[in-house]
């Protein structure tokens, strides 16, 4: 026989058990919000293996410092930071971040109506250097200021904005040279 659950749990419903340290919270947690954890991981990392083990080692810092959340915000957002603090990590150890010198950005406008998949987005996405998409990613994506994002990736905040406008024509650049191919799905 099966049974269905008639109370579907909360997220935050599970944070007194996080905090005792119960191994079926944890597990129930992690299968709630895993995949849109991986999901924020792969926004900074390209590839999906190293995205994984970093998804993986933010839940194991989500777990064991459960007693530093302090219940006045979204439990789930206070993950994703910590998913986006680690994805940082993990990129400034591979000591991947590259920023483009500053340079005079004119954004060309595409007018055209585009329709890509999610996929292709974050195809566009990946092909920018890893500055410019930290600090695309964290601007557009994660909404944090200038300020906020100069602080988190150790960097002027005149860099992070110059980061954002370089990745906006890089992108506007990668969509022109799509319009004149004709070319929307399956960007390579």
């Amino acid at each position: 026989m099966k049974l269905i659950r008639l109370h579907k749990k909360k997220l935050e419903d599970y944070i007194d058990d996080l905090c005792a340290h119960k191994r079926v919270a944890q597990k129930e947690v992690y299968d709630l919000v895993s995949g849109k954890m991986l999901s924020v991981c792969r926004q900074y990392i390209k590839d999906i293996h190293y995205a994984e083990d970093v998804m993986i080692a933010g839940f194991m810092k989500v777990f064991t410092n459960i007693d530093k959340f302090e219940r006045k915000g979204n439990f789930e957002g206070w993950i994703r930071r910590i998913m986006v603090n680690e994805s940082i990590s993990f990129l400034r150890a591979q000591k991947s971040f590259h920023y483009i010198e500053d340079v005079e950005v004119r954004e060309e406008v595409v007018e055209d109506d585009i329709e890509l998949s999610i996929e292709d987005i974050q195809l566009l996405i990946d092909q920018l250097p890893e500055g410019c998409k930290a600090v695309f990613n964290l601007y557009v994506i994660e909404g944090y200021k200038h300020q906020e994002i100069a602080e988190l990736l150790k960097i002027q905040e005149g860099t992070s904005k110059s980061q954002l406008a370089q990745a906006r024509k890089l992108l506007q650049q990668q969509l022109a040279i799509l319009k004149t191919q004709g070319v929307w799905n399956g960007i390579k």
